[in-house]
């Protein structure tokens, strides 16, 4: 009686849908692997060889043809999906290049092993430069920030006047979430910096007893501690993705407010001419076509994480949970890095029309809140019954064709009289101060308010938090440079180390 399932080696090749399908898919991403696949194979078998594993002679072979593929640009390279994924297709290459010493690949170390070693590889070096523009991005808007920390500004709610504010208020809102979302982004690295090297596809291998090597040669702060789990996580995949999605979502909120301050019924902004373009049938128009960039990328980044949230709620174990992870992760921060890039060029270069924000602030109604908080305190009014009254006067002023600069205690009574049958005493109290916008902000000054030195401080907070940032990244990147650096001189020493003479033919 036999068995529907078949034991063993698969005896033909794949099917042509298959290749078409799914094969293809994997080699379309074997460029964004093709350098991690060739450190992850180099440090395996400097420490097959270091436990006497592999011999000296096939080793010094392997080490030489890894090192000709390091230098090989990966568009250069072989991958065939005929013959499977990239890690099959550099097998066969391999093995018609140096035979059968091309097999001790193999020993302890499945091949979705290597892959995820070489993914892990990869993203870490996007990480750093996604959380370096971050920074870079963070700090250009604190530096903007400080720049307009007295451009007065009708600070918005659903499009509507608030309260009175400074341009630099504003924009360091978005700053702090994007200093948040480094920070995110720099735990996601450390997520990624560690090994799942020596796995051994569930439960670790007999050959490697010390899964540490490897991690050291790769320059990973340590190994993934249980095996299994090393083979087949995908949480940290998933932070980043939701990293680099709530990073550029804060680019899009301010791409879409900055937007709508770019129109001409607005005016507040203009984009410098090398982030908008022109509409070649109306003469008139001036797009800024760099903000729609932004928040087109938000909304593909979204599409990104859900997906991937989508391919990953398969049971445990299955290689669909990261098939589609070695083109879709990178390829997510890949677009989160020139966003991030583009936010920040914007910015650095957005002209700001300050008499414009002015001439609005001046024609509204603003003050309201702070003149009835005046009305409360001066006149013994509870809050509600103050907040109806300047209510009453504001819109007969506004019905008037008056502005909130324009309202004097004379008005107030007449609202009192009106709301609440009762005079104030205000006609002939000086309000001035009361209305003045610019003094209403001078006021703010607890943690996290709008008055400008206060502002000014926030931004050199965030600046420092910024630099910070900026800093680990780039220790990091040289940190991992080096590590690449003494493996494949490592590799090369011992490639070329006097032996016993080459054989080629097989």
């Amino acid at each position: 009686m036999t068995s529907g399932h078949r034991l063993g080696p698969l005896q033909t090749g794949p099917a042509p849908e298959l290749v078409a399908s799914g094969f293809a898919l994997e080699n379309a991403d074997a460029p964004l692997l093709h350098d991690g696949l060739n450190l992850a194979d180099l440090a395996h078998v400097l420490d097959l060889h270091s436990r006497g594993v592999v011999p000296e002679h096939p080793a010094r072979r392997l080490l030489a043809l890894l090192l000709e593929t390091c230098a090989t640009p990966p568009e250069e390279f072989p991958y065939d999906p005929e013959y499977g994924e990239p890690y099959n297709s550099r097998e066969r290459w391999f093995t018609s290049r140096i035979g059968d010493d091309a097999g001790w690949l193999h020993a302890g170390r499945p091949r979705r092993e290597a892959v995820r070693i070489a993914l892990r590889l990869h993203l870490r070096g996007q990480l750093v430069d996604l959380i370096e523009a971050a920074a870079d991005l963070a700090d250009t808007i604190a530096t903007r920030a400080a720049e307009h920390s007295r451009t007065w500004l009708p600070d918005q709610t659903y499009l509507q006047h608030a309260q009175p504010s400074t341009f630099g208020h504003y924009l360091l809102s978005f700053g702090y979430p994007v200093l948040r979302d480094a920070r995110r982004l720099h735990d996601a690295l450390v997520w990624t910096n560690t090994s799942p090297g020596g796995a051994g596809c569930v439960n670790g291998s007999r050959l490697l007893d010390d899964r540490e090597p490897i991690a050291r040669m790769l320059g990973f702060q340590g190994v993934i501690e249980h095996t299994r789990d090393a083979m087949w996580q995908t949480d940290g995949l998933v932070d980043m993705l939701a990293g680099a999605a709530s990073l550029v979502g804060t680019q899009s909120k301010l791409g879409e407010d900055l937007e709508i301050w770019a129109s001409s019924e607005f005016d507040y902004v203009t984009l410098a001419d090398g982030f908008s373009r022109s509409s070649v049938l109306m003469p008139q128009k001036r797009n800024p076509y760099a903000l729609s960039i932004i928040r087109g990328a938000s909304g593909t980044l979204v599409g990104r994480l859900t997906g991937f949230l989508a391919v990953i709620k398969s049971p445990s174990a299955r290689s669909d949970n990261l098939i589609y992870a070695y083109g879709e992760v990178p390829r997510a921060l890949d677009l989160a890095v020139r966003t991030t890039r583009l936010t920040d060029g914007v910015i650095r270069t957005l002209t700001v029309n300050v008499a414009r924000m002015w001439a609005a602030l001046e024609s509204g109604f603003c003050q309201a809140t702070d003149l009835a908080e005046y009305v409360m305190l001066t006149c013994g009014l509870d809050y509600r019954t103050a907040y109806q009254v300047v209510g009453v006067a504001v819109r007969t002023a506004h019905e008037a064709g008056l502005r909130g600069i324009d309202l004097d205690g004379e008005m107030l009574d007449q609202a009192a009289q009106q709301y609440a049958g009762r005079s104030l005493g205000l006609a002939g109290v000086d309000l001035s101060e009361v209305l003045d916008p610019r003094c209403i902000v001078a006021t703010r000054t607890a943690a996290g308010g709008a008055a400008p030195e206060v502002v000014e401080a926030m931004a050199a907070s965030c600046s420092e938090q910024a630099a910070g940032l900026r800093s680990a990244a780039r220790a990091a990147r040289a940190g991992f440079a080096e590590s690449e650096r003494v493996l494949s001189e490592t590799a090369a020493a011992l490639a070329a180390r006097p032996g016993e003479k080459d054989d080629d033919e097989h």
